[in-house]
């Protein structure tokens, strides 16, 4: 059997491709293949469960159009389908006043991005808000929410198998050949056949990606662990809903939060240190070929030597539960180390380029029998069916 389009890998992205693709054009035959026994089980069911509001993108950048059309599509479909969510509010907080500035331009880039309702707060505001937080100067974004995105991406594949769709789990991509204009897909299991490919693999996007070109392809994902601590039970009233701290702007991550959960209990975090791994969760978690690569990747040295003291600085937390718990006293004095317990982890997939350029926006591209999405971090889950959508109508133009 050639299928029409196969979409590599289960995760929120390639389940909202394939049922966008699905739902415009119910006659293609289209399969998911999976490698894992279970759908959505690295970047989707080990994020934050945040659906972000579109504040932090540059206005007119992928990020920023898909996240809040995004953002639009995927609280619709949580309304339609009964899976549990909540539009919270956050606040962002500057700690200290050379970060007003800062916080003073996230609040115009969230009114360029049309979040209409994004204010600053007074410190008596902040505090009715969140009584334990503290800070030199506020804003209030009523657009944040919280969701499950693994039970999101369930229901997409379920909606998805519901149109026709065919979806192999346990099947992972081996190899890719092209002949007479199909590819053929080799699995540890079977070989698959398609008209197009869709690649939406995440930590081995750039994988699959170079299985499906003969030159070399100029990004790498580079992954990077977030570790998380959950709050005690009996000091979870620290925390009323999601507060976030004023970003470094020289550092392509948002910096240690608190976030209330879809599914009970509050996080504290995440840092942001190398994996050694792509798919470590554990700080020994290592894969010496994956770190062989990573180290030798130009683009990566050039990263290296530009963050180097960030980048210790995270390494530090992540060994020492003391500075971590210090970082989060910035915005929550009375946290203490003891309110601490240990939480989960996720993986970033970030793309990085030779010149040693972290991908900000999302990376889609094409070949003659292929898409491929190469850089689809954060906010991709709440972004995912506009990606989706996106993915879909450069798909559809071949057929």
């Amino acid at each position: 059997m050639v299928y029409d389009i196969i979409i590599v890998g289960g995760g929120i992205v390639g389940l909202a491709t394939g049922l966008k693709i699905k739902s415009q054009h119910p006659s293609l035959k289209i399969a998911i293949l999976e490698k894992e026994k279970e759908l959505a089980k690295h970047q989707t069911g080990n994020n934050s469960g945040v659906i972000h509001s579109g504040l932090y993108y540059k206005p007119g950048s992928l990020k920023a159009k898909n996240c809040i059309e995004g953002y639009h599509q995927l609280v619709k479909f949580c309304a339609e389908e009964n899976i549990p969510f909540e539009i919270t509010g956050k606040v962002v907080v500057a700690t200290r006043p050379e970060q007003v500035s800062i916080l003073n331009g996230l609040h115009e880039r969230a009114l360029q991005n049309g979040l209409t309702g994004t204010r600053h707060i007074s410190l008596d505001e902040l505090k009715e808000y969140e009584p334990y937080c503290a800070g030199v100067a506020a804003i209030h974004v009523p657009q944040t929410g919280i969701v499950d995105y693994k039970v999101v991406a369930k229901a997409y594949g379920r909606k998805f198998e519901s149109l026709g769709g065919s979806i192999f789990l346990g099947t992972k991509v081996q190899g890719i050949k092209k002949l007479n204009h199909i590819n053929y897909i080799q699995t540890d299991g079977q070989e698959y056949a398609c008209k197009l490919l869709v690649n939406c693999a995440g930590l081995y996007s750039d994988k699959v990606a170079q299985m499906h070109q003969d030159e070399p392809l100029d990004v790498k994902i580079i992954p990077f662990r977030g570790e998380y601590y959950k709050i005690k039970k009996e000091r979870e009233y620290l925390v009323r809903n999601l507060i976030y701290p004023v970003p470094d702007p020289n550092f392509p991550f948002l910096g240690v939060h608190f976030t209330r959960m879809m599914k009970g209990g509050v996080e504290a975090g995440p840092n942001a240190v190398l994996a050694f791994r792509r798919e470590g969760y554990k700080r020994l978690d290592v894969n010496i070929g994956e770190l062989r690569e990573t180290l030798a990747w130009p683009g990566f040295q050039k990263v290296a030597s530009k963050y180097w003291k960030t980048g210790v600085g995270e390494m530090y937390r992540s060994f020492s539960k003391a500075a971590f718990t210090k970082a989060l006293q910035e915005l929550i004095p009375d946290i203490q180390e003891s309110d601490l317990v240990d939480g989960g982890a996720g993986v970033r997939a970030q793309a990085c380029d030779r010149t040693g350029g972290l991908l900000d926006d999302f990376c889609i591209r094409e070949n003659e029998l292929g898409i491929h999405v190469l850089n689809a971090p954060s906010p991709a889950a709440t972004s995912s069916l506009a990606i989706g959508g996106t993915v879909a109508a450069l798909a559809l133009k071949r057929f």
